[in-house]
């Protein structure tokens, strides 16, 4: 049967004032920002700690050869606002939450991304988990249905395409290591409509997911090419990690995450199995270290930038593996790993000063590009928060489900 126990994470007192001291930080400094941003959403801080803001509008694309991913963090606001509500208890954030959902909503028919994932399992969901209103789940079934379409089916198995109108090649063939992040939209959206096909598909992506992104020592490809037809991976390469071959730290972040999700999703144990392996890799290079560099294979000068937000998605995820894991010893070893990461990034890397409207400091968007590095990041701000809802809010951002018996 269900583990229904599991659902606490205990805190000591120290923890308990600094996790609070940091909510209270993040809520004063949300109200502050919210009236600022105009139509236009956070997304990386500028050196001088100022956001860099854009559109909602700003759809995924190639422009020539290039690849823009468009404004994929959007939703991760609506996160925070909803994530100070339940702190807070006060409506104004509520009321802010909804606001910007419209401004959101219009992605959900977005054809060209995967990260529709991320936009409304940050925003919509939460939000229809936290007020009830069929609005945001209606916003959100209609994404899970773009997102379900992007299923490319091989002989070797199916996966998402990750980037790129589906009747371009260069969007067939490619996927990428984010996409386990995004599968939550498409399993929830199996919960709440019956319709097992969205769940259908997100395992069959994390299955093709297991086999061609995750090297013999178990660390991971940002992205994939794979041959249409036969399924067969032709390459693995990256576009934010510091070479092909080397182990870009939030790309591992990402397949944490999204295997962890998956085996709560479906009760396979494999997936637990897998996300401990990834896990494992991880702390192995952090060699001690709570906070990883950008790419544990970064070079020279490189090798000393942080990424806070890799750090706040595998705290989130190691939480969560705590939570899952049927064997008592292993996890706690889990829990007590993902608060270390968590008490480390509200001790040392949280953004107090008010010049510097980002939560996390020395969050990484994208070395190569020269993008948002040594800044905060929407998703890492977001992550960060999800993390502290996990011990501070549990079951009132993320609703808690029954631990499975895993199999």
């Amino acid at each position: 049967m269900p583990d229904t126990t599991k659902n606490s994470i205990e805190l000591t007192g120290a923890q308990r004032r600094l996790f609070t001291e940091v909510l209270n930080v993040m809520a004063r400094k949300v109200a502050e920002d919210e009236p600022t941003l105009g139509v236009e959403f956070p997304h990386v801080t500028a050196p001088d700690g100022s956001w860099i803001k854009l559109p909602a509008s700003l759809s995924a694309g190639y422009s020539g050869e290039a690849w823009s991913h468009g404004n994929w963090l959007c939703g991760f606001w609506v996160g925070l606002l909803l994530t100070c509500y339940l702190h807070t208890n006060e409506k104004k954030y509520l009321i802010w939450a909804r606001e910007r959902m419209r401004l959101v909503a219009q992605r959900a028919d977005d054809p060209n991304t995967h990260d529709i994932g991320f936009i409304f399992d940050s925003s919509a969901i939460p939000a229809h988990a936290i007020t009830g209103d069929r609005w945001y789940a209606d916003i959100a079934m209609t994404a899970a249905d773009k997102l379900r379409a992007r299923i490319i089916t091989t002989r070797s198995g199916a996966y998402l395409a990750s980037w790129g109108s589906l009747d371009d090649p260069r969007g067939q063939c490619s996927s990428a290591i984010d996409t386990m992040a995004n599968l939550s939209l498409l399993y929830w959206a199996t919960t709440y409509s019956g319709d097992r096909s969205y769940r259908l598909a997100a395992e069959a992506h994390a299955d093709m997911t297991a086999k061609a992104f995750i090297r013999s020592d178990h660390s991971t490809y940002h992205a994939v090419e794979y041959d249409v037809v036969s399924g067969a991976r032709k390459r693995g390469y990256t576009f934010q990690g510091a070479g092909d071959e080397s182990a870009w730290t939030r790309g591992q972040g990402w397949a944490i995450y999204g295997f962890v999700n998956s085996a709560r999703e479906t009760g396979q144990r494999r997936y637990l199995d897998l996300a401990e392996q990834l896990a494992n890799y991880h702390m192995k290079r952090l060699a001690g270290r709570q906070i990883p560099p950008w790419d544990f294979d970064a070079m020279k000068a490189d090798a000393d930038i942080k990424d806070t937000a890799a750090a706040a998605v595998i705290s989130s995820a190691l939480l969560e593996l705590g939570r899952l894991h049927p064997d008592g010893a292993a996890a706690s070893a889990w829990t007590e790993k993902g608060l270390a990461m968590l008490e480390a990034l509200c001790r040392d890397e949280f953004a107090r000063e008010p010049l510097h409207r980002g939560l996390l400091k020395n969050s990484c968007y994208s070395k190569p590009h020269n993008e948002g590095v040594r800044s905060a990041t929407m998703f890492g701000d977001f992550f960060f928060t999800e993390a502290l809802c996990r011990v501070m809010l549990p079951g009132k951002f993320r609703p808690l489900t029954a631990v499975p018996t895993l199999a």
